[in-house]
C-alpha cells in the first residue's frame, strides 16, 4: 500500500512539475533544455549533471523533438513507462489546446507583432545563456573540449542544414573517442532506466514497422485520417533538428496537396511561436484546421509517437553502452559538441530575432540578473518577461 502511495505521489509530482513548465517553457527546443536543466537538475536534482547530459546528448543524435524526448526520458528514470507518459502529457498539453483553439476561433487574428511575444523572446535569451554558463563548466573543463565545442558551434552556424548537426555529433564522437578512450571520469552516470531491453527491441520494431507500413495503407485504402496520420508519423520520424525544422517540412506535406491554405498555415505559425511548450505541437494546429479538436488530437500523437518509440527503444541499450571506457570518451566528445550547439542556437535564431536593439538587450540583462543572481522561478522570469515586453512596445512605437 505504501509502495502504491509513494508511486502516485511520484506520478502527481511529474505531472504537476512538467504541467508547469509546459506552461512556461517559452523560447523553442533549446530554450526548453535550459528549463529542464534549471527545474529538473538544479532545483529538484532528480538526476545528476553527467546523466542529463547523456540524455540530452541522445536525444540531439535521434531524430524528432529532442526537447520532448529530453522530457519523456526524465519522466519515464523517475517513474517508468507511466512516468513518462505523464511528463509528456503535462509538457505538451497546454500548448496542443491552446493551438487548437487558435485552430477553432483566432484564425483572423494577427499575433505576429504582440510586445508580449518579443517579451518572450527576451526571457528565452536570459534562460539559454544560464543553461550554456551551467552546462560549459561541467561539459567543457579542459582545452580538447573546448575546441570541439568551437567546432560544433562553427560548423552549425557556417552550415545551417538538417543534416549537419548529425555530422558534427559524428564527428565529436569520433573525436571523443579518439582522445579519451582511456579517461577514467570521476563523475559515473547514475542514470538508471526501468524498461526492459526486450521492451524496447518492440518499441524499435514498432518504429520502423509503422514507417513503412503507414505509406502502403495511405495509398492502399485512401482513408484521409490514416493519410494524415502517415504525413505527421514521417514528418515526426525523419526530421532532425527540433522544432523549426518542422515547421517548413509540415507546409511542404500539407499547403501543396490542398489539405489548407498558406494563409492558414502561417496564422498557426505565428500561434505556434506565441504558445509555450514544443513546436511539434504545430501538428495540433495543423490537425484541428483539417478535421476539428479530433484532428488535432490525431495530429498530436501522430506526430510525437516515433518520439517516444525512440527514446523507449534506444535508451536501455545506450545506458549499457555508456558504461564502456571508450564509449565514455565519445559521449564526452558529443556532449562538448552539445554546448557548441547550443551556443550556435543561442546566437541564431534566439539571439538574432530578439536582441534588436540596446533596449532589448538591457531588459534581457534584468531577466538574467533575476534568474542567475536573485534565484527567482522561472514562472517569474516568464511573467515579467510577458509584461516588460508588453511595455517595451509602447517604447519603440
Amino acid at each position: 500500500m505504501n509502495q502504491k502511495n509513494t508511486t502516485l505521489k511520484t506520478l502527481f509530482e511529474i505531472l504537476i512539475v512538467s504541467s508547469r513548465l509546459g506552461f512556461t517553457s517559452f523560447g523553442g527546443p533549446i530554450a526548453h533544455l535550459g528549463y529542464f536543466h534549471e527545474e529538473y537538475i538544479r532545483r529538484r536534482k532528480w538526476m545528476d549533471e553527467k546523466s542529463y547530459a547523456d540524455l540530452v546528448a541522445l536525444c540531439q543524435f535521434l531524430p524528432g523533438p529532442a526537447s520532448s524526448q529530453v522530457g519523456i526520458g526524465i519522466g519515464v528514470m523517475r517513474a517508468g513507462v507511466l512516468g513518462g507518459i505523464i511528463s509528456f502529457i503535462g509538457f505538451t498539453l497546454p500548448s496542443v489546446l491552446a493551438l487548437i483553439i487558435f485552430a477553432l476561433v483566432l484564425q483572423g487574428f494577427n499575433i505576429s507583432d504582440a510586445g508580449w511575444l518579443h517579451g518572450l523572446k527576451l526571457v528565452a535569451v536570459a534562460v539559454v545563456a544560464h543553461a550554456i554558463l551551467g552546462m560549459s563548466q561541467k561539459l567543457t573543463p579542459d582545452l580538447k573540449r573546448k575546441a570541439i565545442a568551437l567546432f560544433a558551434l562553427v560548423a552549425t552556424l557556417l552550415w545551417q542544414t538538417a543534416y549537419i548537426q548529425v555530422a558534427v555529433i559524428l564527428i565529436a564522437a569520433i573525436i571523443g573517442f579518439s582522445l579519451y578512450k582511456h579517461h577514467k571520469s570521476e563523475e559515473e552516470s547514475t542514470i538508471s532506466f526501468p524498461v526492459s531491453r526486450r521492451f524496447a527491441i518492440i518499441c524499435l520494431i514498432l518504429f520502423f514497422g509503422l514507417l513503412i507500413l503507414l505509406p502502403i495503407l495511405s495509398e492502399m485504402t485512401s482513408v484521409s485520417w490514416i493519410a494524415m496520420f502517415d504525413s505527421f508519423y514521417r514528418s515526426g520520424a525523419l526530421v532532425f533538428g527540433g522544432g523549426h525544422v518542422v515547421l517548413p517540412l509540415l507546409e511542404r506535406e500539407f499547403v501543396p496537396t490542398g489539405w489548407l491554405s498558406e494563409e492558414a498555415f502561417l496564422t498557426g505559425y505565428g500561434a505556434t511561436q506565441a504558445v509555450p511548450g514544443p513546436l511539434f505541437t504545430f501538428a495540433a494546429y495543423i490537425g484541428a484546421v483539417i478535421n476539428g479538436w479530433q484532428g488535432g488530437l490525431l495530429a498530436t500523437l501522430a506526430i510525437f509517437l516515433p518520439a517516444f518509440l525512440l527514446i523507449l527503444g534506444t535508451l536501455p541499450f545506450w545506458t549499457i553502452l555508456s558504461k564502456n571506457p571508450a564509449m565514455k570518451g565519445a559521449l564526452m566528445g558529443v556532449n562538448a559538441a552539445v554546448v557548441g550547439i547550443l551556443i550556435a542556437a543561442f546566437y541564431h535564431p534566439i539571439w538574432t530575432s530578439s536582441i534588436l536593439d540596446p533596449i532589448d538587450f538591457a531588459f534581457a540583462a534584468i531577466l538574467f540578473s533575476m534568474l542567475v543572481f536573485w534565484k527567482l522561478p522561472p514562472w517569474v522570469i516568464v511573467a515579467s518577461g510577458a509584461v516588460g515586453g508588453w511595455l517595451l512596445s509602447f517604447i519603440n512605437m
